[in-house]
């Protein structure tokens, strides 16, 4: 599956930066401990694969990144990480168009996605007009919002550039 890595810029449009410290490993271990997990080397090292990416990762692609520097780490330990990071809020589990997680490291500043549903290609946007109409709908219904998510799906430039080529 590696084929279908969800590319991701590491900032967004608004130059929106991960809510995490730069990948060293000090910084991530005061990170880690600063949100009440304790740091240990496998957890460091699944955090640092995050907040390095460029794509949003499922469990397996970090198992096989993290494996690289510890080779006897399990995929259970993986899943035990992301839990616990998802938990204290460092963390994004997502699933887009596919039957699996997959994973971001927590961002700064919210945004959307747009995910192709011929590659499975995902593109990050800020889009503050989106956000003023949300908080206007949520006023005018007299409601508080907590948290959103906006997916929108659809066909690639790239994808539809293919489609156009075949006969």
């Amino acid at each position: 599956m590696t084929d279908r890595i969800l590319s991701r810029k590491k900032s967004g449009p608004a130059g929106t930066p991960r809510n995490m410290p730069a990948a060293a490993g000090a910084d991530l271990t005061e990170h880690l401990r600063s949100h009440g997990i304790h740091p240990t080397q496998q957890r460091i090292r699944v955090l640092k694969v995050l907040v390095d990416s460029r794509a949003h990762l499922s469990a397996e692609e970090i198992h096989g990144l993290v494996r690289a520097q510890t080779p006897r780490i399990g995929l259970a330990t993986i899943y035990r990480t992301l839990h616990a990071l998802k938990e204290k809020g460092l963390v994004e589990e997502h699933r887009f168009n596919d039957e699996f997680s997959r994973y971001e490291a927590m961002p700064a500043n919210h945004h959307d996605h747009l995910i192709c549903i011929e590659c499975g290609k995902v593109v990050e946007f800020d889009q503050p007009l989106i956000e003023q109409l949300q908080l206007a709908a949520a006023k005018e219904n007299h409601f508080s919002i907590v948290s959103h998510r906006l997916e929108i799906y659809g066909i690639c430039e790239s994808c539809a550039k293919l489609h156009k080529k075949e006969p």
